[in-house]
């Protein structure tokens, strides 16, 4: 059954006359809006689906943009299809994607629906002082995954209590879960915001060590074994060297050539292993890698400072060309399988 159109606010007006302009012209706004903007916008064009508004709100909206059209004769919203194909259309499925799930997100009006978007370990800080009950009814209405996370970061005292509770919940009343999830959306929104963003770790501490020369890193990484070894390795693990240039195949070696001066890659074999050097000459012409040597032979003492410079040089082109998809970085970690 069609619903009615109530109230009319700014944003709703924008989405009726939009619907009303056809997909072409919504597509062209589109690529011309912010991200805030089109989740604002998205938003109301979702909550029209089948609601019926009335050709005179149209034609008073037409007014309102100084459109004149005679021909309109009321729309009937269309909803969260019309808005994926229209965004997808002007932005593309990467970039189209998190405000699609967004605008959903902000639509769920399921139990609980607020806390999907929330870091597992944020969740966890706040439900650990919930009492246990609480604590399963919650959880029974999230994503099994993420569920699993938050009892695997709970205290172990209440790991077992939890599950227990979760299996014996049975039939809740409605009002019940309306009002645990009432308390819990207002406290939480009370703690800043209901979006979270991951910050720091390992990852970004390789990037980091990855832009620092060599005695700064290895200071870091002595300070740091005595502290906790494991993560010094781990940071390790992501890092990305020079040296680590020999698990590029062939090709990728080519590829990297294509992008570095002659001079960065002479200086920057001033202090690689044969093996590296071995690996970048026989990727070059023969003219070339003699060329190369020549340099190497007559280009005399140089600061160890601008041989670092000129790696980390090679090491960002390397990265970048790895994150374009042009070339594949193994080696470290074991992770990357190709078949």
């Amino acid at each position: 059954m069609m619903g009615k159109l109530k109230r009319v606010d700014g944003p709703q007006k924008a989405a009726i006359f939009l619907m009303a302009m056809g997909d072409d012209f919504t597509q062209a706004i589109f690529k011309g809006l912010t991200e805030h903007e089109m989740m604002l916008l998205g938003r109301r064009m979702a909550a029209l689906e089948d609601v019926t508004i009335p050709v005179d709100t149209v034609r008073t909206i037409m007014d309102e943009f100084e459109q004149l059209s005679g021909e309109v004769s009321g729309v009937t919203g269309k909803g969260i299809t019309y808005l994926r194909d229209a965004l997808v259309s002007a932005l593309g499925q990467d970039k189209a994607k998190p405000i699609l799930d967004s605008i959903s997100l902000a639509m769920d009006t399921a139990a609980f629906s607020s806390l999907r978007s929330i870091d597992p370990s944020i969740l966890v800080d706040y439900l650990k002082g919930e009492h246990p009950q609480t604590i399963a009814l919650v959880l029974a209405h999230l994503d099994h995954q993420k569920v699993a996370q938050i009892i695997k970061e709970m205290p172990e005292k209440l790991q077992h209590e939890i599950v227990f509770r979760i299996a014996n919940l049975g039939m809740v009343p409605s009002g019940v879960i309306e009002d645990v999830d009432e308390v819990l959306k207002k406290e939480i929104e009370a703690m800043g915001s209901v979006e979270s963003k991951k910050l720091g770790g390992v990852e970004t501490v390789a990037e980091i060590m990855n832009q620092l020369d060599h005695n700064t890193e290895n200071n870091i990484f002595a300070s740091l074994e005595e502290i906790d070894a494991d993560l010094a390795e781990t940071i390790r693990q992501k890092m990305f060297v020079f040296e680590d240039l020999i698990n590029i195949d062939n090709r990728g070696i080519q590829t990297i050539l294509k992008e570095i001066t002659n001079e960065d890659l002479s200086l920057a074999l001033k202090t690689s292993s044969e093996t590296l050097k071995n690996h970048i000459l026989k990727n070059m012409s023969s003219r070339a890698s003699e060329m190369l040597l020549e340099d190497m032979e007559t280009m005399g003492p140089v600061k160890l400072s601008d041989v670092e410079n000129a790696q980390q040089n090679i090491v960002r082109v390397a990265r970048k060309l790895e994150a374009a998809g042009k070339i594949v970085i193994g080696g470290k970690g074991g992770e990357d399988v190709l078949v």
